[in-house]
Order: C-alpha cells, then sequence, then structure tokens
C-alpha cells in the first residue's frame, strides 16, 4: 500500500500515456510533466504568497490580510483578478517588444530548472547525466531577461535597478556554484538523480545527507546565503530598493506584467530551494529510516516549506543591505569561504573515517569563517566623515 501511495502519480501518468496513440506518447509525457509542474508550483507561489503576508504581519504585530474569503485566504485569488483587470501602462519611449518579452522570459525561465529537480522517488521530468549544469544554465537566462526589463523601459532608475541586479546575482552566482562543486565531487556526477541516490541510504536510523557532513553543512549555509542573494531576497533585496531607485528593474510594469515578475520571483525561489533539498537535504528521502513509509513526494514538499519558512523569516529579521556591504560579503567572504570548503570536501574524501577526521575538516572550515569575518568586519569600521564642497 504504501509503495502504491508513494507512486500513484508515476503509475497514473504512465496509465494515461498507455492510453494514446503511440505515435504521440513521448509528447503526451511531456505535455503531463510539464501541465503538472506548472500546476503545482503556480498553486504553491498562491499559498505561500498569504503564507508570507500572514507571517510577516504576526511578526509586526498585526493581522495581516483578513478581509477577502475566511481568514483572508482567497486573498491570492482578489490579487490575481486585481492584476488581470489593472490597466497596462507602457512608456512611449519604450522598446514595446522587449518590454513585453522580458517578464515572459523570465518566468519561462524560472520555469525551466523544475525539469531536472527530482520531486519523488521516480518523479522527474527529465533525468540528464548533466542535471545541476543544466539548472544553472537555464538560471543564467534570468539575468538577460532583467536587463532586457531595465534597458527597455527608457527609464533611468529602471536601468540603475538592472545593473545592480546583474551584478548582484553574478556576484553571488560564483560561490553558489562553487557551493554545489563539493557534491558534485563526492558524487561524481552531475545528475540531480544520482545526487539524491547516493543521499538515500541509511546508517542505522540517521540517513546519509551531505548536510550532516562538515562541508556538506557549510556547504548548505552558503548555497542558501547565495540561494538569497540570487533570488532578490531580504536582506539581499537591493536590486528593488525603494528608498533609492523606487522599484528597481520594473518600476515602468504595471497590471499583468507586474504581477509575471512577481511570479518569476518566487518561482525561481522555490527552484532554488529544491535544488538546495536535491544537492544536501537528501531530495525526497526520509530524515530517519523508519519513516520511509510516508510518500516521497510528501517529504520533498515538506523540506520545501521549511526552506520558505525560513526565507520569510529572515524577511521580517534583518534589515537591508548597503551595495559595498552586499558586494563586499560575496567577493570577501563567500568565495574565499566556497574555495577552502572545496579543500575541505577533498580532504573528507581522502582521509580515513573517525573523529580526527571530523576534527580536522571542522578547523578547516571554522579558522577561516573566523578570520575572514574578523577581516571584513575590520574594513567595515566606521570613521568621521570629512566632506568637501566644491568652491
Amino acid at each position: 500500500m504504501a509503495e502504491t501511495m508513494d507512486q500513484i502519480f508515476v503509475i497514473l501518468k504512465h496509465w494515461l500515456v498507455a492510453h494514446s496513440p503511440v505515435e504521440v506518447q513521448p509528447v503526451v509525457a511531456a505535455i503531463l510533466s510539464v501541465v503538472a509542474i506548472i500546476v503545482v508550483f503556480a498553486s504553491l507561489f498562491a499559498a505561500t504568497t498569504i503564507l508570507e503576508r500572514k507571517g510577516l504581519g504576526r511578526f509586526q504585530n498585526r493581522y495581516g490580510p483578513n478581509r477577502v474569503g475566511p481568514y483572508g485566504l482567497l486573498q491570492p485569488l482578489a490579487d490575481g483578478l486585481k492584476s488581470l483587470t489593472k490597466e497596462d501602462i507602457v512608456p512611449h519611449a519604450a522598446d514595446k517588444v522587449v518590454h513585453l518579452v522580458a517578464p515572459l522570459l523570465l518566468v519561462v525561465a524560472a520555469f525551466l530548472g523544475y525539469a531536472v529537480l527530482p520531486i519523488g522517488r521516480n518523479m522527474v521530468a527529465v533525468n540528464l547525466d548533466a542535471g545541476v549544469l543544466y539548472f544553472f544554465a537555464a538560471g543564467s537566462i534570468v539575468e538577460l531577461a532583467i536587463f532586457m526589463a531595465g534597458w527597455s523601459s527608457r527609464n533611468k532608475y529602471s536601468l540603475l535597478g538592472a545593473m545592480r541586479a546583474i551584478a548582484q546575482m553574478i556576484s553571488y552566482e560564483v560561490p553558489l556554484i562553487l557551493s554545489a562543486m563539493v557534491v558534485i565531487m563526492t558524487v561524481g556526477s552531475l545528475s540531480t538523480v544520482a545526487i539524491v541516490e547516493r543521499q538515500a541510504g541509511y546508517t542505522g536510523i540517521w540517513p546519509h545527507w551531505f548536510v550532516l557532513t562538515p562541508w556538506g553543512f557549510a556547504g548548505f549555509v552558503l548555497f542558501m546565503i547565495a540561494a538569497t542573494a540570487e533570488s532578490n531576497r531580504s536582506p539581499f533585496d537591493l536590486p528593488e530598493g525603494e528608498s533609492e531607485i523606487i522599484a528597481g528593474y520594473y518600476i515602468e510594469y504595471s497590471g499583468f506584467k507586474f504581477a509575471l515578475f512577481f511570479l518569476g520571483e518566487y518561482i525561481g525561489m522555490f527552484a532554488i530551494s529544491g535544488l538546495a533539498i536535491t544537492m544536501f537535504l537528501g531530495g525526497w528521502s526520509a530524515p530517519f529510516s523508519f519513516l520511509n513509509w510516508i510518500p516521497s513526494y510528501l517529504w520533498f514538499f515538506g523540506k520545501l516549506f521549511t526552506l520558505i519558512a525560513m526565507f520569510i523569516w529572515v524577511r521580517s529579521t534583518l534589515p537591508r543591505l548597503r551595495m559595498d556591504q552586499l558586494m563586499n560579503f560575496a567577493w570577501k567572504f563567500m568565495l574565499p569561504m566556497a574555495l577552502l570548503n572545496l579543500v575541505t570536501a577533498g580532504v573528507w574524501r581522502f582521509m580515513p573515517s573517525g573523529a580526527i577526521r571530523w576534527l580536522v575538516c571542522a578547523i578547516l572550515i571554522v579558522v577561516p569563517y573566523i578570520l575572514l569575518g574578523r577581516g571584513l568586519m575590520r574594513s567595515n569600521k566606521l570613521e568621521k566623515r570629512i566632506y568637501q564642497f566644491a568652491e
């Protein structure tokens, strides 16, 4: 019974494909996978918006949305209808074609990554040998979409916001990929399915998740920090800094086009969180061996909701960084730590098992963390400002 519940969606897909003509079965299988991904994660986007607004309300000692539907649960529906009916205003000087294509390209790029994410046992749209490489390659299209949005608007604030966003995303993409490299080195494969299968075993009741190793824990923390910056989430939401550049690269967007940017940001956040689950948290595997009877896809979405809650918590807690702090943190702390973590993973691989291996790898991570952190704090020491005025 447990096996059937775990594979219910796989069985249903195979049944639907088998009842279609042989000539179009590959196309039907692809369409079913795409439709399932879009429906599930678009629904998750709607649920997350209401959860985030309710959560932020609690953090800030207020109610949050409570007017539309019971307890405000229909607020996402009202927001969607509002965005569909609002006027679409396009600047007279804007490049209208590029202005239209930019939000569409951003949403498509955000959805492409789900093709290689194993959401459950045997539940992956495409099992590519280079799945991780494909994920990062598809994600890089987002930078192009953001630049198109800022440039096509013919607005200096839009362009400045786009340049900020691109600089930030490129800067944090480097430690993001390097932190994922430790897993690729350990598994010896770029396949997301192979990475999850490597973590699916148990020692007693304890799982073989990479996050439970010194290099895996450090890699997971670095990955999530970089993922927060890649997703333009607080405290790294400088591209839409309303106190400086009004609304960033989408200031000239309204109506449904603006809603597409909003959707793309959340879909991208879900995708990068799904990759973190795949790389470090065992993917669809259970946290203890005696819980394997629970369907694998429920574990994946349980972990995903946990990471979403963490994003909401961080947003409500930390203030926005300055641009210089953002870039210094990426290049002076994140990048050296990610490189040192590669060395730590290599040491872990070739040292014999035991307490000594844990101690050596912990030292290789903790000591640079303290030294780099102190160096970063020393360089940010505030000094008396001297203002020079033009004569």
